[in-house]
C-alpha cells in the first residue's frame, strides 16, 4: 500500500458538550489517542465497510471549526503529512497523534485556548486511500456519514470518561459536511458574504470572488487575501441628513469589525482595497488610509477619536488646520479590535510628529460634504 498513490479523505469526529461545559483540556495524550483510534476504526467500518481499505490517521487533539477551515487546511495536511511518514505495519492499518509532555508532534496540531469555548469540539481524522479506492470511499463517506454518522456508544462513552465531560452528540462528519455546517451557521448571522468568500479561499484559492456585506460595504478575495473597501470611502458614496450618515458609518465599522474578527480566525488578512484617493496599510487589529503627507506650514496634526454608542471608537481621523479654517485630512484609520487602539496610537503619533494625544468627539464628525471631517476648533 506504501508504493501506491495515496490520497487523503479529511473526516473530523463533532463532540457537542452539553452547554457551559467545555473539556478541561485540549489534547489526548498519545496512548489516550491510541485508544481512541481503534474505537473510531470499528465506528467507521460500521458505517463505511470500504475504510478497511485506507489507513485511518486519528490526531488527538480537539479544535474550533474556525482552526479547521483554514486556506490551505494545515490541520488536515499536518495530520497527512505525519501519517505518510508511519511505516505500514504499525498499529496495523490505523496511527494516531497524541501529546507528549504536553505538546502535539507539530505545532499545526496544537488548538489554540483562543477558541476553547466553542459549542463544538472538533477531532480532525484523515483516511489515506490507495487513488482506486478513494472515489469509491469517498462517496460512500459523504452519503454514509450525513445520514447516519453518530458514533458508537464504546467511542462516546469513552471519550466522556477520559475527558471528564458530558456529551449531547458525538458524530461522524466529512470535511464538506463541516463547511456546509458553518456556511449555514454564517449565514444565520446574517454573514454569508463572508462564506462566499472563505470557499473561494479553501476551495479555489487561485480564483478571484467578489460579494457585499448586508449593510453594501464592498469585498473581494484576491491572492490569498481580502480587501475591503474604505469605510471613509464608502461613508462618501451615501446619502441622507447628517444624523442618517452617522449612524450608517458606526454600523459599517461595526459590520466590518465582525468581519475582522472572523477572518483572523481563519487566518485570511484582510486589507483595505487602494483607490487613488488614498494609500492603504494594516497592522494586527486596524486598518490604515494615508490621504496626504503632513505639510509644516499647516503647523501640528492632531489625533482625533470618531465614537459611536457601544463600539467605542470606530476612527481616528489625522487632521492639521488647512487655508480658509477648513480642516486638511492626513489619514482614517480604523481600529477593529480592542487591543489594537495603544499601538495605532503609538504609529500615528511616531509618524507624525505628535504626542500621541486621542481628542475625543463623542459621536462620529462629518465635514459640510458629508464626509468624516474633523472640528477646526480642535486642530493647532
Amino acid at each position: 500500500m506504501e508504493a501506491q498513490t495515496l490520497l487523503a479523505l479529511p473526516v473530523v469526529l463533532a463532540l457537542e458538550p452539553v452547554a457551559g461545559a467545555p473539556p478541561p483540556r485540549m489534547t489526548l495524550t498519545r496512548e489516550e489517542a491510541a485508544e481512541l483510534v481503534e474505537r473510531v476504526a470499528a465506528d467507521l467500518h460500521t458505517l463505511v465497510p470500504q475504510v478497511d481499505g485506507a489507513r485511518l490517521a486519528l490526531a488527538g487533539a480537539l479544535f474550533d471549526q474556525v482552526e479547521l477551515l483554514r486556506p490551505g487546511f494545515p490541520v488536515w495536511a499536518t495530520l497527512d503529512e505525519l501519517a505518510r511518514r508511519v511505516p505500514r505495519g504499525q498499529l496495523d492499518n490505523v496511527v494516531a497523534f497524541g501529546s507528549h509532555d504536553g505538546h502535539m508532534p507539530a505545532p499545526a496540531l496544537e488548538p489554540s485556548a483562543i477558541f476553547a469555548d466553542g459549542p463544538m469540539r472538533l477531532l480532525p481524522l484523515s483516511l489515506l486511500a490507495p487513488a482506486a479506492l478513494a472515489e469509491e470511499l469517498s462517496g460512500q463517506l459523504e452519503i454514509q456519514l450525513v445520514g447516519r454518522g453518530e458514533a458508537g456508544t464504546l467511542t462516546a462513552d469513552w471519550l466522556m470518561r477520559t475527558l471528564g465531560i458530558q456529551l449531547e452528540h458525538v458524530r461522524y462528519l466529512s470535511r464538506n459536511d463541516l463547511m456546509a455546517l458553518t456556511c449555514v451557521q454564517y449565514e444565520h448571522v446574517n454573514l454569508a458574504p463572508l462564506w462566499t468568500l472563505l470557499e473561494a479561499a479553501l476551495l479555489t484559492p487561485t480564483r478571484n470572488e467578489s460579494g457585499m456585506t448586508a449593510r453594501g460595504l464592498p469585498l473581494q478575495y484576491a491572492d490569498g487575501k481580502v480587501l475591503v473597501q474604505s469605510p471613509s470611502e464608502w461613508l462618501a458614496t451615501q446619502t441622507g441628513e447628517p444624523a442618517q450618515r452617522e449612524h450608517a458609518f458606526a454600523g459599517i465599522v461595526f459590520e466590518l469589525r465582525q468581519y475582522a474578527a472572523l477572518l483572523d480566525a481563519h487566518q485570511l488578512p484582510l486589507l483595505l482595497q487602494p483607490s487613488g484617493r488614498h494609500t492603504v496599510a494594516a497592522g494586527t487589529g486596524y486598518l490604515l488610509e494615508t490621504l496626504a503627507e503632513a505639510a509644516p506650514e499647516h503647523g501640528t496634526a492632531t489625533l482625533l477619536a470618531h465614537e459611536a454608542p457601544g463600539l467605542g471608537v470606530i476612527a481616528i481621523t489625522v487632521a492639521q488646520r488647512g487655508e480658509h479654517g477648513i480642516a486638511r485630512m492626513l489619514a482614517h484609520a480604523y481600529p477593529l479590535q480592542p487591543q489594537a487602539l495603544g499601538p495605532l496610537l503609538a504609529l500615528l503619533a511616531e509618524r507624525y510628529g505628535v504626542a500621541g494625544e486621542l481628542h475625543a468627539l463623542g459621536r462620529v464628525v462629518l465635514d459640510d460634504n458629508g464626509e468624516l471631517g474633523a472640528p477646526i476648533a480642535l486642530l493647532h
